[in-house]
């Protein structure tokens, strides 16, 4: 079974599904060095170690450790060091510091990671049948792992792309491309329409509470926003002109001295960027990624346009694109970097997260779980804007239309981008 082949709910599968999902999160790790996995340049960024470990005491305290008769922790210090935002579960090592644990070892961790896989195995090849709580709360660990991946990818990226010696994570070929980057906008006629996740697979409690919400008339761009379109914007002064950036925005801009997005570098007239493989000139047809929902913003203004809602962008995703398209770029295909659209795709999928204009609020009906889990989603519905869609470094089995990723305006480390809406 491949690393990235589908999380299903049938019990009988329900361990290779885990083996699938556990040993990807080690494949991306596979390229670091021991010096790699303990590094935390910024608040945002958690070692590599921690996530191998985090992840581990997720399967552990959710499902071994109340579940599994006779199971004993594999450390106790780990309860506190691994948990992450879980206040339920008691104290927790602070954030910020994570970086300074250089112990446990690397080997410790994988040696903590192992000892979990081999209870997991003989858990779920029991002869009792798991039960449809417990299933649930496995599938919550699986995608909860399958995010902590995509953040492995944005934070390794960070580890090594603030290096100055700006290492390789991954070597890639490359070759001569057909790109389709022709301006086409998508209509969406006003109406009256549902929002929300209604089905009986795998998703997450923020996504559910169907609802009905009414749309005016708009259409948004059939792909995402280039780099070398957003190099028009640089060229034009858009960072230094106070007239496309909402306030809060403007004042990020000139306290951080942005000029570019996250990782470019101007350097003998030449605008490259850190990529996984290394330092490179910028692909002006690739998406736009690393800008904050300011910059992203602030670059649709400057067009004449403005973001789609998540709303907006929902709707349009299930009208045009209601399923995945084999030309989208996830995790699956490896590339570590967003690529040019070479089909006649819309690029709802993959590539890069996009920028919506809608605070990351709780749906008309949604009701927190009971309990630690409870802590996943709802209590961090505040300051927050959403993004759709997913990234080059989410796997293909991750997404889907209604999934609803959330982060500050500010941040930049992670895989974003945007796509244009108007008003028609």
């Amino acid at each position: 079974m491949s690393a990235t082949e589908p999380v299903i709910n049938q019990v009988t599968s329900l361990f290779s599904a885990y083996q699938s999902v556990r040993l990807l999160t080690e494949e991306i790790c596979d390229p670091l060095q021991p010096e790699d996995f303990v590094v935390q340049p910024v608040v945002d960024v958690s070692p590599p170690k921690w996530h191998l470990a985090h992840t581990t005491w997720f399967f552990e305290n959710f499902i071994l450790k109340d579940h599994m008769p006779g199971y004993k922790v594999f450390d106790d210090d780990y309860h506190f060091l691994f948990n992450s935002y879980y206040e339920t579960e008691g104290e927790r090592w602070i954030r910020a510091e994570r970086g300074v644990l250089s112990r446990p070892w690397v080997k410790e961790i994988m040696a903590y990671r192992n000892y979990v896989d081999e209870h997991m195995k003989q858990f779920l090849s029991g002869d009792e049948e798991i039960s449809d709580h417990l299933t649930k709360v496995l599938n919550i660990g699986l995608n909860h792992e399958q995010q902590h991946q995509e953040l492995l990818v944005y934070d390794i990226k960070h580890i090594l792309g603030v290096n100055p010696l700006f290492p390789v994570y991954k070597s890639r070929s490359t070759h001569p491309e057909r790109v389709h980057l022709e301006e086409n906008y998508l209509p969406v006629p006003e109406g009256l329409y549902e929002i929300g996740y209604d089905g009986k697979d795998f998703h997450f409690d923020n996504e559910e509470g169907v609802h009905k919400v009414f749309l005016h008339a708009y259409s948004v761009l059939d792909r995402l926003v280039t780099a070398g379109e957003f190099m028009e914007f640089i060229a034009a002064g858009g960072y230094q002109d106070f007239r496309h950036w909402m306030m809060e925005g403007y004042e990020w801009v000139k306290k951080e001295n942005v000029k570019a997005p996250f990782y470019w570098i101007r350097e003998d007239g030449q605008w490259k960027h850190y990529t996984m493989a290394g330092l490179e000139p910028i692909n002006p047809d690739e998406p736009v990624t690393h800008i904050s929902f300011y910059e992203a913003d602030a670059y649709a203004r400057w067009k004449g346009k403005r973001l789609p809602t998540e709303f907006e962008w929902e709707v349009a995703c299930q009208k045009y694109e209601p399923t995945v398209p084999k030309g989208a770029n996830f995790m699956d295909e490896r590339n570590f970097r967003p690529m040019p659209r070479k089909e006649n795709h819309n690029q709802f999928y993959g590539d890069v997260w996009e920028w919506t204009n809608s605070a990351y609020l709780p749906y008309p009906f949604y009701e927190k779980e009971e309990g630690a889990l409870g802590e996943y989603n709802g209590k961090f519905m505040i300051n927050q804007m959403v993004l759709r869609g997913g990234s080059f470094a989410t796997s293909r089995n991750h997404i889907r239309p209604t999934y609803r990723n959330f982060f500050h305006p500010n941040l930049r480390w992670h895989f974003t981008g945007l796509r244009l809406a108007q008003n028609d």
